[in-house]
């Protein structure tokens, strides 16, 4: 056999001179069946192909398994030389099959029959190499000029992987051929890569030639599978056919005349109705094998259906079409059913995994439409690709059809005041990024001249960086630009849609959407044609950013992360209420409820995507780890993958409450029933509610006055909507309302005290519940909330305990006590009584003279404070509206239930200011 040396002819040149003799002129025509297109004998040939003439009516083709071109005893070559057009227009149906999808012999068979179930009158098939085979070429290469003698092994594997292939899906005589084939083509890729080796070096043209035999193996065995069935079928090498011109840039540019001329002729010599061709090669004009670069079978596909004018090109993988965004990253992403051509553009161009960037070209001209399918599920109608009217009616629902990431990119900033109105300045710039090789993914520059910024993979950033350094080293030396700036870590988030032209809304929705999960835009950009919004962030924020925008724009499920602070009673009691109604919320709101820690003050657990709440118990006893507040927070912070994080403090601690202003700087909202916070210090208060107001981070503590009562919502709805404040007083203490609701008649107030004890409504010690420190504390945060700037010490406060049981060492030391203070009690009651009154403990908020008090008062009989029965609260508003008679405000005001509830009913108003439905 015949070996290839560092000397022998380029492999380009070899080629032209077989297709020069699949394609005979009148001067070699007599002697073409007579040789071998191989090693040119006229007899017996090394490749072990005896001489034999092929009797397929009516064709002039090339013997694949024989190695040489045969003419038909019924037609003579001039008969078969004379023009035929090839059909065109709606008979054609064109099939691009994928690695994946050709992956196996029990896939290549179910893609032959897919093809064969195509009712189309005609139909043209591009197939890519087996799934890791182009992968396995280049690597051949690649080892071959770095002098690796382990891609003779290599070779071997891409053989034994084809032979065991025809081996499970061809056999008699079909087999035979291909194998024979698949030798000779490897006898030759040895050949050439003993020349790559001895060269330590390969040309474009050398690796794109060894490359593409992946396709030509891929394309033969379809052909053969499609045939054993009986139905005629011929397969295309397309390097016969397509002709691409180098452009740069690792592109090509179709020569689709000189294509569609080619394409007569092969369709003169096989004009089969099935046609089985190779995606990914080419020719350049010269004839020399060349690629269409990775990925490129989808460009062949759409090359060759504008060749034919197809009536659809269908590109089959392994998805059910065209995702709205990626699905490892966004969970509710949903199938589009149609996306115009300039989407599709959009889409691939930002990395989404769509098409070739360039496949949408060749066929928008004839509005060919593309249509994604997934070969592994036939029954999915896919996604189709085609023109689309533009939005008319300016709708802001489904102007926006998908959300694309680029991940890894960094962000060049060039900035100074002399750039301002000089021409040349961007060209300069964009000049050095050019003359290192440099992508640039995005620009955006200010109206004012003063910096220009783009976006590069961060692979190539520090040479774009040098290289803007020495262009502009003078200009920088003398202050005309004040800093060439490099951010590394960043992503582009793009939103593409053909309705957002002229669509109002779209640009403000994104972005309020955005700064909802508190995510800081880097940059901008959009074009004029408005197809898509650009915006530069943090790398480490894209995926909040690209769940929370899909959220809003795709109703897609409001997803909040959720981490419980105090698995006591009311902690315990929402957790319960979460589980209850999780997939209530789910289904008829669109809220999706993540409970990703709990901890309490010795054990906490953690999970990524979720704790399952009806085993919460039991996890943070079997999988708990020791609590460790700061490890809580960042897990919670750190969590990319949901765009919203609360955290929710159950507890009554001081030290919880100081983190809350640290919580919201890191974009974690928090809710709470905890009073410690906001009836603390007025200096911390006041420094927490201005960086709330001035952030997208939402605090919310309805249940720290009333429990689930409305108090504070009403109040500040009272405020927001002009009405002043005048007064508020009320029964704050669901403990204290019971007490005294039932300290009547005979009762002893020790008595009343017991009971309320036993039946839950104290503290474990009722001392803090009858010192009056906890309605303080709530006539403080509604102060505060009035517009008083009070502390804690400013309320004066009735204390209920007895100044000599205050000193008692235990609860149960102050209950054995308490009964020798029952007479005093008594004797209050009864003057109250004989006035036609009632005691009530309540808290008085006088804004009009700015203070505060909590007091023991008596009330007429007919009072609405004297109606009270067991815990209830009252809360009467007395405002310049409701001056004659107030707004009241009554209801339970105590336990574990509707305190827990008021604090969901806070989740439930965040995730509405989030963007779920209200």
């Amino acid at each position: 056999m015949r070996s290839l040396a560092v000397g022998s002819p380029h492999p380009g040149a070899a080629f032209a001179a077989r297709r020069r003799r699949f394609h005979p002129s009148a001067a070699n025509r007599d002697s073409i069946s007579q040789r071998c297109w191989r090693c040119e004998k006229t007899q017996d040939c090394s490749f072990g192909s005896s001489l034999r003439i092929s009797r397929l009516p009516g064709t002039l083709h090339r013997d694949v398994s024989k190695n040489f071109l045969a003419p038909t005893a019924a037609v003579s070559v001039e008969q078969a030389e004379t023009t035929v057009d090839i059909p065109k227009g709606d008979m054609w149906s064109v099939h691009k099959f994928g690695g994946t999808c050709m992956g196996t012999s029990q896939r290549i068979q179910n893609v032959a029959d897919i093809v064969l179930r195509d009712p189309s009158e005609r139909k043209l098939v591009v197939v890519s190499a087996m799934s890791k085979v182009t992968d396995m070429m280049y690597n051949l290469v690649n080892k071959a000029q770095s002098r690796d003698d382990s891609y003779i092994t290599a070779l071997d594997e891409v053989f034994e992987k084809h032979m065991g292939t025809a081996k499970d899906l061809l056999g008699g005589e079909d087999l035979a051929r291909f194998l024979s084939q698949l030798h000779a083509d490897i006898s030759n890729l040895k050949a050439m890569l003993r020349a790559i080796y001895i060269a330590g070096h390969a040309t474009e043209s050398f690796s794109d030639f060894v490359v593409g035999h992946g396709e030509l193996w891929s394309a033969q065995m379809l052909s053969y599978a499609i045939k054993k069935s009986g139905t005629p079928c011929s397969w295309m090498d397309t390097r016969e056919v397509l002709v691409v011109n180098p452009s740069g840039s690792n592109q090509v540019d179709p020569d689709y005349l000189e294509s569609e001329k080619r394409l007569e002729k092969w369709f003169a010599q096989r004009p089969a109705e099935t046609i089985i061709a190779t995606g990914f090669i080419a020719s350049t004009p010269d004839n020399i094998p060349t690629t269409l670069k990775r990925d490129g079978s989808d460009f062949s596909a759409a090359i060759i259906g504008s060749l034919v004018k197809a009536r659809q090109v269908t590109i089959w993988t392994d998805v059910d079409g065209v995702f709205s965004a990626d699905p490892r990253k966004v969970s509710e992403a949903v199938i589009l059913s149609t996306l115009s051509y300039q989407e599709a553009w959009e889409m691939s161009y930002f990395g989404a995994n769509v098409l070739h960037p360039r496949t949408i070209i060749p066929v928008m001209k004839y509005n060919i439409p593309i249509v994604i399918r997934n070969i592994f599920n036939t029954s999915a109608p896919g996604t189709m690709i085609c023109q689309q009217p533009a939005n008319e009616d300016g709708d802001l629902d489904g102007c926006v059809k998908a959300f694309a990431t680029i991940d890894k990119l960094a962000l060049v900033n060039v900035e100074g005041t002399g750039m301002a109105g000089v021409p040349g300045t961007a060209s300069a710039i964009f000049g050095a990024v050019k003359d290192v090789g440099a992508n640039v993914i995005m620009i955006s520059q200010a109206s004012s001249e003063h910096s220009v910024c783009f976006a590069v993979p961060e692979k190539e950033v520090a040479s774009v960086s040098a290289a803007l350094h020495v262009r502009f080293r003078e200009a920088l030396a003398a202050g005309r630009l004040s800093k060439v700036e490099v951010i590394h870590n960043c992503s582009i988030l793009a939103a593409v849609g053909l309705r957002m032209a002229s669509t109002p809304g779209v640009s403000a929705t994104l972005f309020d959407a955005l700064a909802k999960a508190n995510i800081n835009v880097r940059a901008i950009a959009q074009g004029c044609s408005e197809y898509n919004i650009t915006v530069v962030l943090k790398q480490e924020d894209c995926v909040r950013a690209l769940r929370a925008a899909h959220s809003r724009f795709f109703l897609s499920k409001t997803t909040l992360a959720v981490g419980i602070i105090g698995p006591g009673l009311i902690g315990r009691t929402l957790l319960n209420q979460l589980k209850d109604q999780a997939a209530v919320l789910k289904e008829n709101m669109n809220i999706d409820l993540r409970v990703v820690g709990i901890t309490g003050s010795r054990t906490m657990v953690l999970s990524d995507i979720g704790i399952d709440l009806t085993q919460w118990k039991e996890k943070l006893q079997t999988e708990a780890e020791p609590a460790n507040l700061d490890k809580f927070v960042h897990h919670l912070s750190e969590n990319h993958f949901f765009p919203n994080r609360v955290l929710v403090d159950c507890t009554a601690d001081t030290s919880v409450a100081s983190h809350y202003y640290d919580w919201l700087k890191k974009g974690i909202h928090v809710i709470t029933p905890n009073k410690k916070a906001n009836s603390g210090p007025l200096d911390r208060y006041l420094k927490l509610r201005t960086l709330q107001r001035a952030s997208y981070t939402h605090y919310f503590y309805e249940a720290t006055v009333g429990a689930g009562l409305p108090i504070i919502s009403t109040l500040r709805g009272l405020l927001e909507t002009g009405d002043k404040i005048l007064r508020i007083e009320g029964i704050f203490s669901g403990t204290l309302s019971y007490i005294f609701n039932n300290f009547e008649g005979a009762r002893t107030f020790s008595d009343v005290v017991a009971e309320a004890k036993e039946a839950g409504y104290t503290e474990p010690d009722p001392r803090d519940d009858l010192s009056g420190t906890d309605v303080a504390r709530k006539v403080i945060i509604l102060a505060r909330e009035s517009g008083l700037r009070l502390e804690l010490s400013d309320i004066p406060v009735r204390s209920l305990v007895p100044e000599p049981l205050r000193s008692c060492t235990s609860a149960d030391e102050y209950m054995q006590k308490l009964p020798s203070f029952d007479q005093d009690w008594a004797r209050e009651r009864k003057d109250a009584e004989t006035a036609g009154e009632v005691l009530r403990y309540v808290g008085v908020v006088d804004v009009v003279n700015n203070m505060g008090q909590v007091e023991l008062r008596r009330y007429k009989r007919d009072h609405p404070f004297a109606q009270l029965s067991g815990s209830d609260n009252i809360i009467a508003f007395t405002t310049s509206r409701y001056k004659e008679q107030p707004l009241i405000v009554r209801g339970p005001g105590a336990g574990a239930e509707v305190t827990a509830g008021g604090v969901f009913s806070d989740i439930l108003r965040l995730s509405s200011y989030l963007g779920a439905p209200s």
